[in-house]
């Protein structure tokens, strides 16, 4: 009979954090990210060992690009292009090229 009266507030302080409210929980913070659009858009040339690309940015903020190529021969030198950074309604151009065949091509983009 004891036992039960000890274990009675602690049941009540158990079931009592159980039925909290969701909000009342506490949690981990989390960055907020933002909702905004993102990112230019960018359409790829490949022409037997050159690349072109055209990248528009038709949003509100910076966008940092960058063209990476990666060629098919193993002694062929992968590139990266240095980072253009392309305002709100711009377009910019990036090229670049292999000594034989481009295995793949892609842009990267970094918000400012």
């Amino acid at each position: 009979m004891r036992l039960s009266r000890s274990l009675a507030p602690v049941t009540l302080a158990v079931a009592l954090a159980l039925c909290a409210p969701y909000e009342a929980r506490p949690h981990a913070r989390v960055a907020e990210e933002s909702s905004s659009p993102f990112g230019a858009e960018c359409r790829t040339d490949v022409s037997g060992s050159h690349v072109v690309a055209h990248c528009h940015n038709a949003y509100v903020d910076i966008d940092r690009v960058r063209l990476h190529i990666e060629c098919d021969r193993w002694w062929d030198l992968d590139t990266d292009s240095t980072p253009v950074d392309i305002g709100p309604a711009t377009t910019v151009r990036l090229a670049g090229r292999c000594w034989k065949e481009i295995r793949s091509v892609w842009i990267s983009h970094q918000r400012l």
